[in-house]
């Protein structure tokens, strides 16, 4: 892969297709439909995503949770820091990385309040590491209800409060707390959805990969040259394993909802069978890539260029698709779907 390649995944965004807010109901988001083997296209309502699964099919969704990870700290000066708190990412000897909005240097130390202090230790680049005075579970129940949702710029003006935010940015099955961004294919999931889905027999199964800021990171010559993205942590548990290698092996599909299910799922099958485990991964998924476990994809519709793109490319291309995912995104605008976090569905099957 080269630079010039990149071009290839650019597209043309109407400012009024970026959906800053989510559907008025989950699973009335409109679905877009890609058959790779017939290369035909349908548009539905997520609600009906079960009529255009087959029987036995299998759902692997990521139950990872947002933190209210945003959070007002201040300086010993009373200066006010807005730091991004990367739970995700907590390091050895109970330190976790941090984004902040203001100068601050290493020996500095921030307050949460009475209670909770930062000590900055070091920085890397724009990054720079927190070392707090609670362990990792306090400090995410102490955000919970101190911290606010962090959302991508674009979701900005959107006008939510942050107890809307904190029930639609999050998916309706989301149980381990550590994301700092939603795994956006499954905030268009209810209660209703699933019920379908189990009358169609059609099964799901659960993994956990915590998201992190890397989704939105800038992406490019760097990357490409590396052949390898940010790390992202993920967790499979021997019955999900079991379960989703007994699938592959019955021949019938496994369905990944969203890029980052199926980045845990390639990362821990590069020999070729699923391994449960807690492991990082910085697997960089673009074409050509042999896929070892998924056979289709749920996802939105991404950034211009961005790596996810990529990888949904990787997978048509797999497929032996006759359109390339930048092709798909077209018609998606020509139809008026909406892009991004909060935007519409896409099924390739």
């Amino acid at each position: 892969m080269n630079s010039t390649d990149l071009s290839r995944y650019d597209y043309r965004l109407p400012e009024s297709l970026i959906a800053r807010r989510p559907a008025s109901v989950r699973d009335r988001s409109k679905l877009f439909v890609y058959d790779a083997a017939t290369d035909s296209i349908s548009f539905d309502e997520f609600r009906n995503i079960a009529q255009y699964l087959p029987a036995k099919t299998l759902l692997v969704l990521n139950e990872t949770k947002v933190v209210p990870a945003r959070i007002t700290l201040f300086k010993q000066t009373g200066g006010k820091v807005i730091a991004l708190l990367l739970v995700n990412e907590w390091q050895t000897g109970n330190m976790l990385k941090a984004l902040v909005d203001r100068e601050v240097h290493v020996g500095d130390i921030l307050r949460a309040d009475a209670r909770y202090i930062f000590v900055v230790v070091r920085q890397e680049g724009k990054v720079f590491f927190l070392k707090p005075n609670v362990s990792r579970e306090v400090l995410i129940r102490f955000l919970s209800s101190a911290g606010e949702t962090p959302i991508p710029k674009y979701l900005a003006g959107g006008g939510m409060s942050e107890r809307v935010l904190r029930e639609r940015y999050q998916s309706v099955f989301a149980k381990r707390a550590a994301s700092v961004a939603a795994p956006t294919a499954s905030l268009h999931f209810t209660p209703k959805v699933f019920r379908e889905l189990e009358k169609r027999r059609i099964g799901n199964t659960r993994i956990t990969l915590h998201v992190g800021m890397g989704t939105f990171a800038p992406f490019g010559e760097r990357e490409l040259r590396r052949k390898k993205l940010f790390t992202e942590y993920y967790e499979i548990s021997l019955a999900a394993a079991r379960r989703i290698n007994t699938q592959k092996k019955s021949g019938h599909p496994i369905i990944a909802v969203g890029t980052t299910a199926t980045r845990a799922l390639e990362s821990a099958a590069r020999t070729g069978v699923l391994q449960a485990g807690k492991k990082d991964t910085d697997i960089f998924i673009y074409p050509p890539y042999q896929f070892h476990i998924i056979d289709g994809l749920i996802t939105n519709f991404h950034l211009p260029q961005s790596s996810l793109m990529l990888l949904a490319d990787a997978l048509l291309q797999y497929k032996k698709a006759k359109r390339s995912i930048t092709d798909l995104y077209k018609i998606a605008i020509r139809k008026k779907f909406r892009f991004y976090s909060f935007g519409d569905a896409m099924l390739i099957r």
